[in-house]
């Protein structure tokens, strides 16, 4: 089944993975602990403005997943002291879903050693919920968050996790574990 891109979000725990099936060429690296989703140097020039981007970030002990351009309003909100939801919920309103051809939802989480939120926003729908496991939610197809069976602890090893599944068109996954700090993973295309 192809989901496209999707998060798994729990307390301590989380995995971001780009599935794709119009833009396959990309990957994610390490930017002054900043993870980007960018394209591959073999790949062909586009003017779509939502194949790169920050996809984890880090707050204060925290961190922010997502698909797109909105995780950096998100990391800023926390910042200033919003709590969780709310900075999901204002970032995630104001951008909207991305206006492509899809309609594509926006997907973010907050992870937190003990607490993870996670939100969505879709043509028809704004979720943001508080949640206490490891929660699934995609742009296609899985697009209303739901407890999944997730075994990863740390963030390499989620990492793997998530482009292992068994969704369709994985392209590369990164992983974040929150616990006295932040640690990150990263699995670009086998």
């Amino acid at each position: 089944m192809y989901v496209g891109r999707f998060i798994v979000v729990g307390p301590g725990v989380g995995a971001y993975r780009v599935s794709s099936r119009s833009f396959p060429n990309r990957r994610i690296v390490e930017r002054e602990g900043t993870l980007t989703v960018t394209p591959t140097p073999d790949a062909p020039e586009t003017d779509n403005p939502y194949i790169a981007y920050n996809c984890v970030r880090e707050s204060d002990e925290r961190a922010v997943i997502g698909n797109g351009s909105h995780v950096d309003p998100v990391t800023e909100k926390l910042d200033t002291g919003y709590p969780a939801r709310d900075a999901l919920a204002t970032a995630l309103l104001a951008l909207d879903y991305e206006k492509d051809d899809y309609d594509t939802p926006r997907i973010a989480g907050v992870i937190e050693d003990d607490a993870a939120t996670v939100g969505i926003v879709r043509r028809d729908a704004l979720l943001v919920e508080e949640v206490a496991e490891p929660t699934l939610v995609a742009t296609y197809e899985e697009d209303r968050p739901r407890a999944f069976d997730f075994a990863a602890t740390d963030a390499s090893a989620a990492a793997r996790e998530a482009y292992d599944l068994d969704f369709e068109h994985a392209v590369c996954a990164a992983g974040v574990a929150v616990d006295d700090g932040v640690t990150t993973g990263i699995v670009n295309g086998d």
